[in-house]
């Protein structure tokens, strides 16, 4: 018997490369949309320090109009010096060209240096007890923020923080140690102290993770929230059942997110 060239399983090869070409093609051009609209610089702290960042401006600034600032934190690895790697997850919700228009802002995306972190945490143990002292890396972080404030048109009262993995724990370090600056958090699949969470009562919350997350337990995501719930606060919790560790590409994608996010206020 002949055999078929074009059987369904040859077909189905060929769709799943043309699928391929198309998804790597898309995520070229998005990258590129990404690191063309994040102006990369470095901030030198008083004391000598070094920070990396990229900085998204608002489409078309005015100078006077105040803007709202988000700051987003990058996980464990995109840390380095390169200014580049931050950006690889979730800074492109920002850029999107259906978000860019509706949400004028500035995003900061500050690159963690290597070996550095953004909570003073040992979260790989498990230890989730926060340090006495915030870690120097966020701390020049918000040495950043206020210089910025000074130079473009920033609306303090409306300054949010979003976070993933590492990024995620420094997004609870953040919100329970400066409760009053942040006018609201999306922290993802991150954790932080149980018995500092009550700090953070009166910041609006909407927190991310995945059921099957095997870098960091789905249980840190729900300590935190029951601390505050206990506290009386009302966070918002999405929790993805089939999620693994990668549950900020749902988490950007939530068609409420923005609108929520940027409907807060302080």
């Amino acid at each position: 018997m002949r055999k078929n060239h074009h059987s369904p399983s040859v077909w189905h090869i060929w769709a799943l490369s043309l699928a391929c070409a198309l998804l790597s093609t898309f995520a070229h051009a998005q990258s590129a949309r990404v690191d063309s609209l994040y102006e990369k610089l470095t901030y030198r702290s008083p004391l000598g320090d070094t920070l990396r960042y990229r900085l998204l401006k608002p489409k078309n600034y005015q100078p006077d109009q105040k803007y709202p600032l988000v700051l987003f934190l990058h996980g464990a690895g995109e840390r380095g010096n390169d200014n580049t790697k931050q950006l690889v997850h979730g800074a492109y919700l920002f850029t999107e060209p259906a978000n860019l228009d509706p949400y004028p802002c500035f995003v900061l995306a500050p690159q963690c240096p290597t070996g550095l972190d953004w909570a003073n945490m040992d979260w790989r143990k498990g230890n989730n007890t926060q340090a006495q002292l915030p870690a120097r890396s966020f701390t020049i972080t918000l040495e950043l923020i206020d210089e910025l404030a000074k130079a473009y048109r920033i609306d303090p009262k409306r300054f949010y923080i979003t976070g993933l993995s590492m990024g995620g724990y420094g997004t609870w370090d953040a919100i329970t140690r400066y409760p009053k600056k942040f006018a609201a958090a999306v922290p993802i699949c991150g954790g932080g102290d149980p018995a500092k969470a009550a700090l953070a009562k009166k910041v609006p919350i909407w927190n991310f993770h995945g059921a099957k997350d095997v870098v960091v337990p789905v249980a840190r995501s729900r300590e935190m929230i029951k601390a505050l719930e206990a506290a009386g606060a009302k966070p918002k919790y999405t929790e993805y059942p089939e999620e693994n560790h990668a549950s900020w590409v749902p988490a950007y994608k939530e068609p409420g997110l923005l609108p929520w996010l940027f409907a807060q206020k302080r």
